[in-house]
């Protein structure tokens, strides 16, 4: 005990000096959140596993079903058919009780998307919106939140100082988040942008549409997956070992971001987001050996065509079956990859994606890119329209029903005999935004036996790591 009071009075001490230099506040102690786990649904089934305080009436073991009227939850509860409603349902467990949510979507328009029963730890929060749908939302600790994404974000048998390092890296991106959208006063949603103009449109996502909790519980925000698969002794350890460490950049906490794979260089933030440069979010080589950075059609040819050396350039089944959760092992191809559209597919998904009439497609164009070959800006030439669509993810969005696995690709055309474009090829190369830390680049560099501190500054240039609780 003497030990933990001087360690907290010298982190106190610490932060006041830190404080005197960067004026703004950072967290002390472990907050509460509240994650998005259905939202907007015509109704929300589950069950209520051990005793609740629902709306201060005592319930215990009950399967239930909710649904909106007239601005109220209307929950039924069985097998008393016991009906409560009100604005807002609030089930408080007693002790250790869990509840289970039925049909719960994982991987929201990705490729794998598909639902689920979950269950979770923590107060059930039923809340009806003014459309007549339910949301319903999970409070619980940060720590205890923490201790479910590593766990659903990648294969808890991954080396243990990944699983410190992501940890550390989701402890920082949400907290981030929670404190930008106090200090701004203004709603978590208001963060994503569109810029459009005569024949362009760039649009960058954050949190939008997230009014009635903080993060949603899917690949938008974080995968948050309750404690639906029990949650192995390493991840909790990973957590609890990291406790309270946070990533630190001029007295503040880092928005931390990380993706799948990089494809063996990091992007910059503000080529996926808002216009704004993050010096600890700035490309680097995710490699034991020097790359230069794309600057060119000609550097991206070669780059993305070629099979470089990166930490995240593994084929080996038997590895990534330890590093990544069982639904990512369905993606095989992710280093460097193909996509080949017939041009009548191709012009079908634009009109359905973008709700532009291109006619015949003529060309895909790329205008601008990323230091990681990602495309920035994409002029897509057609026969009835022409425009210029950005930035990263919308790029994928428009190519593809589900997405693409990055905006870092060429394109070949295949023309049939009177010159028309007949066939599109995208090679490309990795997997998500490519900004901050790369998933499976981590998880190699801790099985080559680097430390969880090395991983970080390695993604995150120029942050320190700081214990703020």
């Amino acid at each position: 005990m003497k030990n933990a009071f001087f360690n907290t009075l010298l982190n106190s001490n610490r932060l006041l000096k830190e404080s005197l230099i960067y004026p703004k506040m950072m967290i002390s102690e472990e907050p509460k959140i509240h994650v998005g786990i259905l939202d907007r649904c015509r109704e929300a089934r589950g069950r209520l596993n051990g005793s609740f305080l629902v709306n201060g009436r005592f319930v215990s073991d009950s399967a239930f079903h909710a649904e909106s009227s007239g601005g109220d939850v209307i929950l039924t509860l069985f097998p008393e058919n016991e009906v409560l409603r009100g604005g807002q349902i609030i089930c408080v467990p007693a002790g250790a009780s869990t509840f289970t949510l039925s049909n719960v979507t994982i991987g929201i328009r990705f490729h794998w998307e598909r639902k689920e029963d979950q269950t979770f730890q923590g107060s059930l929060l039923l809340l009806a919106r003014k459309d007549g749908t339910v949301t319903a939302v999970n409070e619980t600790g940060l720590e205890s939140y923490l201790a479910s994404v590593i766990s659903s974000e990648m294969n808890p048998g991954a080396p243990m100082e990944l699983l410190k390092a992501h940890a550390v890296t989701s402890r920082s991106w949400i907290v981030s988040m929670l404190e930008r959208a106090r200090e701004e006063k203004h709603e978590i949603g208001m963060t994503s942008g569109m810029i459009e103009r005569e024949g362009e449109r760039l649009r960058w996502y954050s949190r939008e549409d997230h009014d009635l909790f903080d993060v949603c519980a899917d690949d938008h925000c974080q995968r948050y997956q309750g404690i639906t698969k029990i949650i192995p002794e390493r991840a909790a350890r990973a957590v609890e070992e990291t406790r309270g460490v946070f990533l630190v950049d001029r007295g503040e906490i880092c928005d931390a971001r990380y993706h799948k794979a990089c494809g063996g260089l990091t992007e910059s933030f503000e080529n996926v987001w808002e216009n704004r440069e993050v010096s600890y979010l700035s490309s680097i080589p995710d490699s034991p050996v020097q790359h230069p950075p794309v600057r060119s059609e000609e550097d991206a040819e070669g780059w993305i065509l070629s099979d470089p050396d990166a930490w995240c350039r593994v084929r080996d089944a038997h590895v990534l079956r330890r590093m990544l959760p069982s639904f990512d092992q369905e993606t095989v191809d992710f280093f460097r990859w193909k996509v080949a559209y017939d041009r009548e597919e191709l012009e079908a998904i634009l009109k359905e994606r973008s709700g532009i009439d291109f006619g015949v497609l003529q060309g895909l164009v790329p205008l601008e890119r990323g230091p990681s070959g990602r495309i920035i800006r994409l002029k897509i030439e057609g026969s009835k329209a022409s425009w210029v669509v950005g930035k990263e993810l919308e790029i994928r969005r428009w190519l593809s029903r589900s997405h693409l696995l990055s905006s870092a690709f060429v394109v070949s055309v295949e023309r049939d005999a009177s010159g028309t474009a007949a066939h599109f090829i995208l090679s490309g190369a990795g997997w998500g935004h490519g900004v901050g830390l790369c998933q499976i680049g981590a998880a190699m560099m801790a099985e080559e036996g680097f430390k969880a501190e090395d991983i970080l500054k390695h993604y995150f240039l120029g942050a320190e790591l700081k214990k703020l609780y």
